[in-house]
């Protein structure tokens, strides 16, 4: 499995936590939105991992915008559910070629 996969499985797990109603949100706040920065570094990373081997990187470009639009209330809620459906959907795809 390769390094890109494997951070995009963790980027979109991290991703369905943030997502989950209250939960996602009280944990974002109770750190004062310092989860939205870690995950923010950790799209980037993966961006920059996945263009080096030639994957496809558009679940993290969409982490690094939810990211960046997590703090309103709502449509952060409903940005992380989808981008952590087009992680995992992303990191679920055969690896051939």
């Amino acid at each position: 499995m390769s390094a890109s996969r494997i951070l995009k499985w963790i980027t979109g797990g991290l991703e369905a936590f943030l997502g989950i109603p209250i939960i996602g949100g009280t944990f974002v706040l109770s750190f004062l939105w310092t989860p939205l920065a870690v995950m923010l570094a950790l799209h980037i990373t993966t961006l920059v991992i996945a263009n080096k081997e030639g994957k496809s990187s558009s679940g993290s470009v969409l982490g690094i915008v939810t990211s960046c639009i997590a703090w309103i209330p709502i449509v952060g809620m409903i940005m992380h559910i989808i981008t952590a459906i087009i992680l995992m959907l992303d990191a679920s795809k055969n690896e051939t070629a």
